[in-house]
Order: C-alpha cells, then structure tokens, then sequence
C-alpha cells in the first residue's frame, strides 16, 4: 500500500475490478490495519440498509475521529437517533430552508459575483476551488451562528478555523493508513502529522466557544431572538440548539458548551468542503464537455429564470442540470469512502465472513467507476444517465449511489445541498466564462472529502448580456 500510496484511488479500482467489488486487506501484524474493502451495491444495502442494526461506527471509531467530538457524524445507538431526530427538525423546517436560500442568494450577491467580477476586469487566474471553499464555508457559518467570516474577500485571507479543520481532515486519513500505534505514539509525542491535529482540534475548541458563548449572551440580551420561534423569522442553527427542548430530546444537553461545540463541527463537516468539492470537479468536468455547458445554459435560458428567479419551483426544472451535477458526483463523490464495523459476526451477500468489529471500508470514489455496476461507460460524464424517457429525473438506488449515503443515515441536508449548487452554477454559467488554465495536474488528495490536491486554477470572462 506505501508503494501505490500516491495513486491509491487507481490501485482500488483496479483491486475492486479483478475482485468482484470486495476484497480484504491485510496489514502489518498487531498493526490494527487489517481490513475490508467494498464497493458491491449488495454488501452495501446489506451494511446499511437491510442489516442496520449491526452495523454501526465500531470500537475505534471515536478514537480515530476524536476531533469531530460526539456529533451525529461519530455517534452511534440512542444518542444517534435524538441527534438525527433534532437535526431534521431544524433542516426541514421552512423557516429555515427559506433562511438558507435567502442566505445562498445574499452571498453570492454580496461576496461571490463581485468577487469573480474583480478577477474577470483583473484578468488575473484564481483557484476556484479555493473560492468555492471560501464560499461555502462563509454560507455555512452564516447558517450556523449568523455571523459571516468574509473569508471570501479579494485578498483571500486564511480563516484560522477553515486551516484547523484542513489540518484534521488530512490528519484523518492519515491514522486509517498508520499503524495505530504508531500514530498514537506520535500523538503522545506531539510530532509530525499528530502534532497539527493536537494544534487544529485547540483551534477549533477556541473558536467554537467564542461563537457559543457570543451567541449565549446575545440571547440573553435579545428578547426578540427569544421570541423567535414560531415560524415568522429564522433562527441559525447555534440558535436553535442552545434553545433545544430537552424533554424532546432526552439524550442532548444544550447546556453543555461541549455538545455545542460538537453541533456546529458536525455541520460544519457536513456542509462545508463537501459542497465545495462538488462544485470544483463540477465545473472541471465541464471545462472538458463544453457541449454540457451549451445544453444547461440553454435550459436556463428556456426555463427564463431572469424572470422567475432562482426560487424552488424554477430550480426544479433544472432537470439537465441536476443530472450534470449527480454524474460529477457519481465520479467524484465529495466523501470518498465511509467505515462500518459489525456488532456480531456476520456474511455478506458477497459470500464474506466478516468477524465482530472488524473495520470494513466502503469505496464511493470506486464504486461510481465500476463498470460491473454502471456500464462499460463508467468513466464517461453522462449527465444523459440520469435523464428518463420522459425527460425526468432518471431514480438510482442509494446502495448504488452512495454520495448521499443510504438507509437511515441518509443525508439530511441532500435537498439544501442541491439547491446551493444549482444556484451557484446558474450564476455562473449565466454570466461568466470559466477557462481552466493548461498544464495543471488535476489529481484528488488523499483525503477523506474529495478535493483537488493542486487546486483547480482558472480565468474568468465576463459574458455578454443577451
């Protein structure tokens, strides 16, 4: 594995292809590496449908992933189900999906176009995948606490809580690829890869109390934000949690600032450089099909939401769109794998015995490249794939199509998601030109979100109203 580390994702296709989608993986002895690779639709649904109740995080699951605290991205049984139960509570409110939409629509306004209009009269190149990650991590905290960090700005400041969650994520993957002792030596010694993580996580903790106790007293300071909860005005999610009705949620304590901590990482994870990531390959995969862009752009135009406006009802129409965005998705999932671990022993449909607590990886990146599961054009962007007969939104299992996981862990934030990138992409394919600059190598970091390890540098022209 340290032979083929740089190209890892390769090395698991070509594993996955001469497999059967599964395969095991032994590490170093009493290295706690050994493993199970899958990426076959049927373990899947098995894993995380069907079979639920025995698969959850595992035994070392917290351990590894202790910076994300107890969120609903690392919990697991009872204390799962009330954060999952809370969590959908606020996302499908419709205060705040207009709160959200408002928000997306103000930033792009305010931030994003005058941004790209500034490198458009420059002519300057810029990393769009920076920006995006600026964008959405701007969107996110807005969402969160209310307040904007303006990390989108012209001279692109570092967000010291934007690098620390960087310097987690990487660190992350990095224990799934060390032996864990090794690791948790290094931890212990506060050396190399360790030693930023240690660094990251007393940023993260710092900044996270500023806003909570920040929004503490602005609570007590506001009756009008104590009133705020019959539907007539938002509330960002800080907010809600810190108000959270505890007899609904027995498990939850908004009284402890930890658990609030924990609320707005989890968020943070769940909206920020996923989206972000999305949107990057997007636009790359469509700097190479230029005959996509000529298709939404003229679906945008015969939707006319220069007269309609970007609200739900006109991006619902934006069938071509969503299906362009689902296939860069398909081939570039924004997580790129996830990790389960069963209660009891048990086989797979695959025919693999898997032992209790064993660590089984679940490949997205390899699964939307499998040709056993997609065709002989796997590789192929095809927004087509996800357009019916009829012209509508063609329906794939969530066991085959992973990006928004499946079975009762579903994404919530699915329908908030789609509707961010819709709207940023009809922004900017309406009114600019995106040129990806030669001679760059676009590659994935090895990461858990699926970002551009080079960053994705572009120019940007202004497009001529019509």
């Amino acid at each position: 594995m340290l032979m083929v580390l740089h190209r890892i994702f390769e090395f698991g296709i070509e594993i996955m292809e001469i497999s059967d989608l599964t395969f095991f993986f032994k590490g170093p002895w009493l290295a706690g590496m050994d493993m199970l690779v899958t990426a076959d639709p049927a373990n899947i649904h098995h894993i995380l449908s069907s079979n639920f109740s025995n698969y959850n995080r595992g035994p070392d699951f917290k351990e590894v992933f202790d910076a994300l605290g107890d969120g609903i991205v690392t919990s697991d049984s009872e204390l799962w189900k009330d954060l999952r139960k809370s969590y959908q509570a606020k996302i499908h409110h419709q205060g705040f999906q207009r709160f959200s939409m408002s928000t997306t629509a103000s930033k792009l306004k305010d931030g994003l176009v005058p941004f790209l209009d500034h490198f458009a009269e420059e002519g300057a190149s810029v990393d769009l995948q920076d920006v995006f990650g600026r964008f959405t991590f701007d969107l996110i905290l807005i969402l969160i606490t209310g307040s904007d960090p303006r990390s989108l700005s012209i001279e692109m400041l570092e967000d010291e809580l934007a690098k620390a969650l960087d310097d987690v994520g990487e660190g992350l993957v990095y224990r799934h690829i060390k032996p864990k002792f090794l690791w948790k030596l290094q931890n212990w010694m506060r050396i190399g890869q360790e030693k930023k993580m240690v660094e990251a996580n007393a940023t993260i903790d710092r900044v996270c109390a500023k806003h909570i106790s920040a929004k503490r007293e602005e609570i007590i300071r506001s009756q009008e934000i104590l009133d705020i909860s019959n539907g007539k005005s938002h509330e960002d999610i800080l907010t809600s949690f810190i108000k959270l009705d505890t007899t609904k949620y027995k498990l939850l304590n908004p009284s402890d600032d930890k658990f609030l901590r924990d609320t707005i990482v989890a968020f943070i994870v769940a909206g920020r450089e996923t989206t972000a990531s999305a949107l990057s390959w997007f636009f790359w995969l469509l700097s190479e099909n230029p005959q996509v862009v000529a298709k939404i752009r003229q679906e945008i135009i015969d939707t006319d939401l220069s007269r309609t406006g970007n609200g739900q009802e006109s991006l619902d129409k934006l069938v071509y769109l969503h299906g362009a965005l689902f296939e860069a998705m398909r081939l570039y999932p924004p997580a790129s794998f996830g990790r389960k671990s069963p209660v009891d022993s048990d086989v797979l449909p695959s025919g693999h015995k898997v032992d209790a607590n064993c660590k089984i990886i679940i490949s997205t990146y390899a699964m939307g490249r499998m040709r056993a599961i997609w065709g002989d054009d796997a590789l192929h962007f095809k927004p087509e794939r996800w357009i019916s007969e009829n012209g509508g939104l063609k329906h794939e299992p969530s066991f085959k199509y992973l990006v928004f996981n499946s079975g009762p862990r579903t994404c919530l934030g699915k329908h908030l998601a789609m509707n961010q990138m819709k709207t940023v992409a009809v922004e900017i394919l309406r009114n600019y030109d995106i040129k990806v600059i030669k001679g760059q190598k676009i590659e994935p970091v090895l990461s858990f979100i699926l970002l551009m390890k080079h960053g994705l540098k572009v120019t940007i022209t202004k497009r001529c109203s019509t």
